[in-house]
């Protein structure tokens, strides 16, 4: 299958794996909706800054993803993604497997959810704090408010 012939959800993951943020973020709607639960909820342009941030802080790192299950239709899709990464804070290996569902409009991503366990990351990610604190609400509330600081950070830039 040729790069032509790929979908959607192909085409951003192929672009994901090579740390190619502008090429992922052509792929969202100018209203596109993200969620997940280490950033919570993002639109527009703080959305599609997420992926270019994420992108930018793996360039030349062991990062690395996998894509599977990935199911589309003109309307709507859903992929299975892994990613595999050392969390930079704690020096700690990162095996975190993301279950992502999206929703296009003008054959663009309108909407794009990924659902992972916030306890399994934390645990991998913090070790025994995170065994500790994972799960709570406190916690995803602190990661969220520093995950958005640091969006907020890199935005200025």
């Amino acid at each position: 299958m040729s790069k032509d012939e790929l979908n959607i959800i192909e085409k951003f993951y192929d672009a994901f794996t090579h740390l190619d943020a502008e090429r992922m973020v052509e792929w969202y709607h100018d209203d596109i909706t993200f969620e997940d639960p280490a950033f919570g909820i993002l639109r527009g342009e703080e959305a599609k800054n997420m992926w270019r941030m994420l992108c930018h802080s793996q360039k030349g790192k062991d990062f690395k993803v996998i894509t599977s299950n990935i199911e589309y239709t003109p309307e709507a899709g859903k992929a299975r993604w892994e990613a595999y990464y050392t969390f930079t804070k704690t020096g700690r290996k990162v095996h975190n497997i993301i279950n992502a569902t999206f929703k296009f409009k003008d054959g663009k991503i309108i909407n794009h959810v990924d659902k992972f366990s916030l306890y399994r990351w934390s645990k991998q990610a913090m070790g025994f704090k995170g065994f500790l604190v994972g799960w709570t609400a406190f916690f995803k509330k602190k990661l969220n408010q520093q995950t958005r600081f640091l969006l907020s950070e890199f935005q200025k830039k």
